[in-house]
């Protein structure tokens, strides 16, 4: 069993420096996003660079595109599991649907987390779109990833 606190905080590494955000913002959301999505379940993030997403999405989907965001499920002690996010990406997407960086991070770590919590948006018929604009309203986020998809 996991010695885990509640009210710590997920873990996590920004591995890139080429984009900057506030990343104190960004873990105060972590810690709500673990308190209210996850109940307490441990989870860590790694915001890296295009280049690692790309590595990671080719070596575990066999997929050589880079991607915004990508989460791989542990389940061991309680543990959902990790989730990796591209800055590179993450810029790009917030300039494009015009909003702040510091949203487009929550978005897409809201979206790993509910892939944690074992939601499939390409095989459950709408499910995580709707738990995804659920949360994504009650913390006053913009539109979500499976919502831009859909569009």
């Amino acid at each position: 069993m996991s010695d885990k606190n509640s009210d710590d905080p997920p873990w996590y590494l920004n591995r890139q420096r080429k984009i900057r955000f506030d990343e104190s913002e960004f873990r105060t959301f972590l810690q709500r996003l673990s308190r209210e999505v996850a109940r307490g379940r441990e989870f860590a993030v790694v915001v890296g660079s295009d280049d690692a997403l790309r590595r990671a999405n080719r070596a575990y989907r066999g997929n050589r595109a880079t991607t915004d965001v990508l989460s791989f499920p542990d389940g061991d002690d309680g543990r959902l599991g990790d989730i990796l996010i591209s800055a590179g990406r993450a810029r790009q997407q917030a300039e494009r649907f015009d909003h702040r960086i510091e949203d487009e991070f929550k978005v897409l770590v809201l979206h790993g987390v509910l892939h944690l919590l074992g939601y499939d948006h390409e095989t459950d018929n709408g499910r995580m779109r709707r738990a995804e604009t659920r949360w994504r309203r009650k913390f006053g986020l913009p539109a979500g990833v499976v919502e831009r998809v859909e569009q």
